[in-house]
């Protein structure tokens, strides 16, 4: 299992990314807003408790969004080989929250990936953007209003993944195929790192991990060896 943190201030081209990184490792793609329309819609208990805070306009608990994300985890076999995580989590409650619910599942969060792009680059692509969508909002009151909602929303939770060591930075200047190398990069590398703790750990010298693996780590290894084009039995555990 490969979960993925992405941050990308609005313009920085997070949503793009974030589908070729989906394509790439066949991750599960969670969107909050996405989430609370499909569990409000269905009519679920979680969405409609969830509707009760928005109907009043009021925030929805941390608490109560990690329950829904862990609903929507356990209810979908895709979620097992990953999860890319957009627009969660946006305070430091939520991401110590999102670290327990996933601790629980024997899962952590492996990567923050940061799209950094220069502020006046990211106000020219949203003003090219709203002259050829007729956004309203992409408007330069607007657009400055929402970058330093994002900045300082952010600042707090790159300043906690830095701790965990968990945040890269990715330059999101340049072209979509070059911004995209630098994240294939950087995720290979943490994959190469699980499999060298797999390794020490079972004293594995070839691609034979042993049979007690568990379920999630025999998917990051599936990942591992995908991003190599080696083959992996899923039959007999024999890589």
């Amino acid at each position: 299992m490969l979960n993925v943190v992405i941050f990308g201030a609005p313009g920085s081209g997070k949503g793009t990314q974030s589908e070729r990184i989906i394509e790439e490792y066949g991750l599960f793609h969670i969107s909050t807003g996405d989430v609370l329309r499909e569990q409000i819609a269905r009519g679920t208990e979680l969405g409609k408790t969830a509707d009760s805070y928005i109907s009043k306009g009021q925030l929805i608990p941390d608490e109560l969004m990690v329950d829904i994300l862990a609903h929507v985890l356990d209810s979908h076999e895709e979620s097992k080989k990953g999860v890319i995580f957009d627009g969660f989590p946006r305070t430091i409650a939520q991401a110590e929250a999102l670290t327990r619910m996933l601790a629980e599942r024997n899962a952590q969060v492996d990567v923050v990936l940061g799209l950094e792009v220069e502020e006046k680059e990211l106000i020219d692509r949203l003003l090219k953007r709203g002259q050829v969508s007729g956004r309203s909002d992409d408007n330069l009151e607007t657009i400055q209003k929402r970058l330093d909602v994002y900045h300082n929303q952010t600042k707090p939770l790159k300043d906690f993944y830095q701790k965990e060591k968990k945040y890269r930075a990715i330059q999101g200047m340049g072209s979509v195929d070059d911004i995209f190398k630098s994240i294939k990069s950087v995720i290979s590398g943490i994959l190469i790192s699980f499999w060298k703790e797999i390794c020490t750990r079972e004293s594995v010298t070839t691609f034979t991990p042993s049979r007690h693996l568990k379920d999630m780590e025999k998917e990051k290894i599936k990942l591992v060896l995908e991003s190599y084009s080696l083959g992996y039995d899923s039959g007999n555990n024999e890589l």
